[in-house]
């Protein structure tokens, strides 16, 4: 392996989540004998390279001291490039990038579709399969067209009266990550309001039945270089009586989602095992997975049902990898194995050889 980038935090409210996978990503190749570059992606969007060792409270103003100012160039010969001295560029030599980018446009196909056009070769979800792990009533869709069992899921704007279900009422951000801006109500008059309320809400919201009966399970998955999944875990809500498993539970401990409580492995019968690895390999292959990605159930006495998936999950789901047991480098290094061997996309010049502008004629004459 040559020299690669770890790629961390964003425009996103998962902005310091990210830097905590992209740290432990960036500790974990250094402490191997690496070449890796930290790259700090700003809350405005501004790319900068930072010790690869660096602690968290280095990014509590922003952008540490010290850190050199990088630019993405699309286009040939692109990539990422530092701005130097005295007007001076130097190109950063690297073989992939190693994206930690959490929620946002680092997660929704936006930064995928920039390095995409830049040329270089990253890790996680294409851009359509950011895209689609992104978009709640999309990724319903599409799992259900693949087989796999779901709630009931519907687009809330400020003209539904209607609902297939009871209440009470989850309301989630149609384009968001897994644990943020989520409300339970008990009415579609009060889910309506939440649209005016809830900034995160803003670019569209989703609507399915809440069901106290149900508890979470969650599992990681990578196809690459074959399919595998990870144990099974049963994440632990806070004491309390939590209706969801929400953002406090999976992240604010100190570590990311790898210092959540849990039941790892879940302990479960034969039957759901075996159904929890099949609806897996089922969203896995409908969603195109990269990388690693986690899929999140909820399962009750009634059955199972996929929730959404995770393209690029907390700690990069590291700590799922327990049976079969999965050192973190190993997953990194098959993360930019996969990065290097399998492009996220492949442009196609089929049909651009000019006849249509040989036979077009003026185009005056077209707007006539």
């Amino acid at each position: 392996m040559g020299q690669v980038a770890v790629l961390f935090g964003g425009p996103a409210p998962e902005h310091d989540v990210s830097i905590l996978t992209g740290l432990q990503a960036t500790r974990e190749l250094a402490g191997a004998g690496r070449s890796v570059v930290a790259i700090h992606w700003s809350k405005t969007g501004a790319f900068h390279a930072v010790e690869p060792t660096s602690e968290a409270a280095a990014f509590l103003d922003g952008v540490p001291r010290g850190a050199e100012p990088l630019v993405l160039r699309i286009g040939r010969n692109g990539g990422f490039s530092s701005e130097g001295r005295l007007g001076r560029s130097r190109d950063l030599a690297l073989d992939a990038v190693i994206l930690c980018t959490h929620g946002g446009p680092g997660e929704d196909g936006s930064l995928q579709a920039a390095l995409d056009l830049a040329g270089v070769a990253f890790t996680g979800p294409s851009v359509a399969g950011a895209a689609l792990g992104m978009d709640k009533l999309a990724f319903t869709a599409v799992v259900r067209a693949a087989g796999v069992t779901t709630l009931p899921r519907v687009a809330l704007t400020e003209t539904t009266t209607v609902v297939p279900f009871d209440p009470p009422f989850i309301v989630k951000p149609r384009f968001g990550g897994s644990s943020i801006g989520i409300d339970v109500v008990g009415d579609l008059g009060t889910a309506r309001a939440r649209l005016h309320a809830n900034l995160h809400l803003a670019a569209g919201a989703v609507i399915e039945p809440y069901r106290a009966d149900l508890a979470d399970l969650q599992v990681a998955v990578r196809r690459y270089p074959a399919l595998e999944l990870s144990a099974i875990e049963r994440p632990i809500r806070r004491a309390g009586g939590a209706e969801i498993l929400d953002y406090a539970d999976k992240y604010v401990a100190g570590e990311g989602m790898a210092a959540a409580p849990r039941e790892l492995p879940a302990v479960l019968d034969g039957a759901r095992l075996t159904e929890v690895h099949a609806a897996a390999a089922l969203v896995a292959d409908a969603c195109q997975v990269r990388g690693i990605a986690r899929i999140d159930f909820l399962e009750g006495n009634e059955g199972l049902y996929v929730n959404e998936v995770n393209t690029i999950p907390g700690s990069l789901s590291r700590y799922l990898f327990v049976d079969p047991a999965r050192g973190f480098l190993e997953l990194l290094d098959d993360m930019v194995g996969e990065a290097t061997d399998v492009p996220s996309h492949r442009y196609e010049m089929t049909g651009a050889d000019g006849a249509v502008l040989r036979t077009a004629g003026s185009i005056a004459a077209k707007l006539a």
